[in-house]
């Protein structure tokens, strides 16, 4: 099973097979509807990467493709729990029952967010309205997790593991493949092994739940005929990972110093593995182990973990103290290994933010008159807000009149990344409204008209996820944000790479009325039009959007758009597009016909 990965085709045959299972009334029926509307909105993202052809390019690439097959699961798990939630039937069943799928729920709510966070949108040529959508889908889902509870209840823990040996043994039986057997064996033995609700739950989170990363995880090959079996106590006993920086929690248990860490930081107050209440959060570094674990790995020639999380944290607050220096060589070269850190795994952009960099970074965005230090300050930030937690640390210190500033006065490189950063932010719903009315529009519509390419982008796609938010539709446009777009349009225009952006922004604009006026005085009918007659896919549907927002119970820019030579093309998308384009196609050409009669 390890390296087949599934064809994106398979992936939209099973989100329309879920779309199909009837929802009948009954105790989960929201739940059911909930979750068929969440994966619904999956099918574009997919019809993309079908499209794309990455997925079987990039198969021999495990990291690259782990995040898919996370969803191949996630989306097996959503059909298998819809049909039985469908078919329960309070009278008939037990509470047991009941709180079994609602716990369901709150595990493929959580496999589902998961997958989708770990997205390499890079990889594919995913575009900036899939976008909004996954990251709508994946807001939902948090909420959902949310209301369903913390996931480090000890129920939840006990069904997660059920769920796991229970998916384990449907691909056991489909499969009928030997390494899934054994990955079923080898959860048996943890089980018994840890007698601990909580482990299991670690285990079943975790990446490793199929049989080449469990593999991996518990054994070592050494040649074709054996295996090299890693001594359990070197085992963190909430990751199953070899540790690296193993410490000792006050009930006398040692686990791998970052899991433990994010475990007490979640508000859980007992030991993972024995239930007991901490007295203390104190974690005293287990040097013994370490020694143990650091021979062993030589003594079998065994690439040895990383250095500790401890020796990492030392350093990087040691930078972080660099940054105030009064030597502008050594805040130079500080930012700089920051900036390169940040970038490299989301374990460093935690451990930054815990060092207090955050706020350090912001106040070099203003007060540094060293062009690199600032450039590589923001980059930082850039970096930084990718781990979801650190959006709201950043937006704490203050950050966004500083990253406007840079905005506005930077040199190109770090504007571009200041727009890449409110991009970031404002993936929180409430952060649009805060940068909205920071100033960063007008700052982005600047870059919009007069940046590089990547500028231009950059400034596309934050100011399509700003305006999003009603509110920020009107500033746009007072900013002057329609004639730029329009202008992109154009066939003649050195700005043609951007008509995707323009039209997908546009569409988003069209339904606020200032919008709407400043499009028809920027005379953006003829472009629309010229679109619709020789675009593609897309920027087809896109365009006939606009139009019929725009020409809509307006009979004089009916009549114009109809002689304009708009009929032809409407009538081929009705025939050849795809639902939305359809849809659009035809209700503008109802209204033609109207006009004209």
């Amino acid at each position: 099973m390890a390296g087949v990965i599934i064809p994106p085709a398979s992936l939209l045959k099973r989100i329309a097979e879920i779309a199909e299972i009837p929802l009948n009334a009954g105790v989960f029926k929201k739940d059911c509807t909930d979750l068929t509307r969440r994966v619904s909105l999956l099918t574009h993202l997919i019809e993309e990467i079908k499209d794309s052809n990455q997925i079987d390019s990039a198969a021999s690439s495990s990291s690259e493709n782990d995040w898919w097959s996370d969803l191949v699961v996630a989306l097996e798990a959503s059909k298998r729990l819809l049909s039985s939630a469908v078919r329960f039937q309070a009278r008939d069943s037990s509470d047991v029952a009941a709180k079994r799928i609602s716990f369901q729920f709150q595990c493929v709510t959580w496999k589902l967010e998961k997958a989708l966070s770990n997205l390499p949108y890079d990889l594919y040529d995913i575009s900036d309205e899939v976008r909004e959508q996954v990251e709508l889908a994946r807001s939902q889902l948090r909420r959902a997790m949310q209301r369903y509870g913390l996931l480090n209840s000890n129920k939840f823990s006990s069904a997660l593991f059920e769920l796991m040996e229970r998916d384990v043994k449907i691909k056991a039986e489909e499969e009928k493949d030997e390494s899934v057997a054994e990955t079923l064996h080898l959860a048996e033995e943890k089980k018994q092994l840890t007698k601990s609700p909580s482990i299991s739950l670690a285990f079943y989170l975790s990446k490793d739940a199929d049989s080449e990363r469990l593999d991996k995880m518990v054994t070592k090959n050494t040649d074709e005929s054996s295996k090299l079996t890693v001594p359990v106590d070197f085992l963190c006993p909430v990751s199953l990972e070899l540790m690296k920086d193993p410490v000792i929690v006050s009930t006398g248990q040692t686990y791998e110093r970052a899991y433990i860490q994010r475990w007490i930081d979640c508000g859980n107050l007992t030991c993972p593995k024995t239930q007991q209440k901490l007295q203390n959060f104190t974690l005293t570094p287990n040097y013994v182990l370490r020694s143990l674990i650091s021979r062993w790995c030589t003594e079998h020639n065994i690439e040895q973990p990383a250095n500790g999380r401890c020796g990492d944290m030392s350093m990087i607050r040691s930078l972080v103290r660099s940054l105030s220096n009064r030597s502008l060589e050594e805040r130079r070269n500080a930012v700089s290994e920051i900036r390169s850190m940040s970038k490299r795994s989301t374990d460093n952009r935690i451990m930054i933010a815990e060092a207090g960099a955050i706020p350090v970074l912001v106040n070099l965005l203003t007060t540094s008159e060293d062009v690199a230090t600032q450039e590589n300050a923001i980059t930082c930030l850039l970096n930084l807000s990718i781990y979801d937690n650190n959006k709201e640390l950043i937006m704490f210190a203050g950050a966004v009149t500083s990253i406007v500033q840079v905005l506005r006065a930077g040199t190109m490189e770090a504007r571009e990344n200041a727009a890449a950063t409110l991009f970031s932010l404002s993936l929180a719903d409430e952060n649009k409204i805060i940068i909205g009315g920071s100033g960063a529009i007008p700052a982005l519509v600047d870059l919009l008209e007069n940046g590089t390419p990547r500028g231009k982008k950059d400034a596309a796609t934050a100011l399509f996820n700003l305006c999003i938010y009603q509110g920020n539709k009107g500033r746009a446009v007072r900013a002057g944000i329609v004639p730029a777009l329009v202008k992109m349009l154009s066939e003649t225009s050195s700005h043609r790479m951007m008509v995707d952006e323009a039209l997908t922004i546009l569409s988003v604009l069209a339904s606020n009325l200032d919008a709407k006026s400043a499009m028809v005085k920027a005379n953006t009918l003829p472009a629309l039009i010229g679109i619709l007659q020789t675009g593609q896919g897309r920027n087809r549907e896109n365009a006939a959007a606009i139009l019929l927002s725009l020409c809509k119970r307006d009979n004089e820019r009916l009549v114009l758009i109809g002689r304009l030579g708009a009929v032809v093309p409407l009538m081929e998308l009705s025939k050849n597009g795809t639902e939305r384009g359809q849809r659009k196609a035809v209700s503008l050409l109802e209204l033609l016909r109207k006009a004209c009669q």
